[in-house]
């Protein structure tokens, strides 16, 4: 007697999500069909077996289900007619078979779950990698046995040499087809003899970035600067807002709210990693959030201005705020540096690089990984080894100065 039940199996991926598998047992023995999807555990009906009407593509998602299980049961079918043995692993290779995913389809898949997710950043982003990918390939369906080491080498090329991006971006696009091959391979939808990355093949290998911070003397001009506009000089508050709190994200400091200041500490939850941080506010800090103390500013009111107004809970639309306000303060800063003849580029970003710039040698690594907020003292010192000199310079005086 075989069964075939379609399940929510209790291994989820990197994003949290739990796959939706069908299960095929038969002789007591067990055998998988994935979907391709995973979906958040809220959003399985446990009972009923099928994605709640909750989530945004359960119509979708429901169709794709009943359709594995209708090829399962019709291949279980025809070995009862024919009177064939059939084993559950050959049920579901057979399934698997009728139903290939190829490439862009299973990067499809991948895009929808990371917007169940709510990662609009990485879906954004991702999606537009999938479309430069497909628009080099020249065609809608590519077979993952078609992605070799020679289609990967033309690719990174021409993101190279015609498209004139960065080393780094080619490599972002490398790192996104291995992760959707070695999905294929971990689903059964690919073969592992095929698979184009590896020694002697196409090694992915992250550059050096070249990281350049502002020195003490051009923060200083910052501090001091004067002759500006108010919507300059609100640019150059945000960014010592994050440069006085070690390089803070200018996605947290747009989000700091009255209620993150307690007993002189900053208390908050960083929108990246969701860690929970807790600094002295330094008097340099402070001195620029009383600028911001309006007298109708409720606990929960935002310190700057450039989100208020924004749907919190739309994470589309707290994302593209953000993005929007960046470039807007970005503008303004390379208007600052240009006024003020600092001959590098002034981002908000650079805030980051500035106290690392600054931090140099004079902070214990260990320290310094509690001030990122970084979860692994090997993130720190590959971070901070564009700014720590003080060995490399002395080692360089004592040959030289002979």
């Amino acid at each position: 007697m075989a069964t075939v039940q379609v399940v929510l199996r209790k291994k989820k991926n990197a994003q949290n999500l739990y796959p939706v598998t069908i299960r095929i047992t038969k002789d007591r023995k067990t055998s998988f069909i994935s979907t391709g999807q995973y979906i958040d555990i809220k959003f399985w009906d446990v009972q009923n077996r099928r994605v709640k009407k909750s989530h945004p593509n359960a119509s979708r998602l429901n169709l794709l289900i009943l359709k594995k299980l209708a090829q399962a049961n019709d291949k279980l079918l025809d070995s009862e007619i024919t009177e064939d043995y059939i084993s559950a692993s050959q049920v579901s290779e057979s399934v698997k078979g009728k139903d290939k995913i190829d490439f862009f389809s299973l990067a499809d898949l991948d895009l929808e779950n990371l917007k169940s997710a709510e990662k609009h950043s990485q879906y954004l982003t991702q999606k537009g990698r999938v479309r430069k990918f497909k628009k080099f390939v020249g065609k809608d369906v590519l077979p993952f046995k078609e992605i070799t080491i020679f289609l990967l080498k033309n690719f990174e090329s021409y993101i190279l040499n015609q498209e004139k991006r960065k080393p780094r971006t080619a490599i972002n696009y490398m790192i996104l087809i291995r992760k959707i091959y070695n999905l294929a391979i971990s689903e059964g939808l690919a073969e592992h003899s095929n698979y184009p990355f590896g020694k002697g093949k196409i090694q992915i290998r992250i550059p050096e970035s070249d990281k350049v911070g502002l020195s003490i003397e051009e923060v200083k001009m910052l501090e001091n600067a004067s002759d500006l506009t108010v919507a300059q000089q609100n640019a150059i508050n945000v960014w010592l807002t994050s440069f006085y709190f070690a390089g803070i994200r200018v996605s947290d400091v747009l989000q700091l709210r009255k209620s993150d200041f307690k007993d002189g500490r900053l208390l908050y939850r960083m929108n990246k990693n969701q860690k929970v941080v807790s600094l002295k506010v330094p008097e340099k800090a402070k001195t620029i959030l009383e600028l911001y103390k309006e007298p109708t500013l409720g606990n929960n009111d935002l310190i700057f201005t450039y989100l208020r107004g924004t749907n919190f809970s739309d994470a589309k639309e707290l994302l593209t705020r953000i993005k929007t306000s960046t470039r807007t303060l970005n503008r303004r800063l390379e208007l600052v540096a240009k006024q003020l003849k600092i001959d590098k580029k002034l981002s908000m970003h650079i805030a980051r690089h500035s106290f690392g710039n600054i931090s140099g040698d004079k902070i214990p690594i260990q320290m310094l990984q509690k001030l990122y907020r970084h979860s692994s003292i090997t993130t720190t010192i590959a971070y901070q080894s564009s700014f720590m000199k003080k060995d490399t310079d002395d080692a360089l005086d004592k040959v030289i100065n002979f």
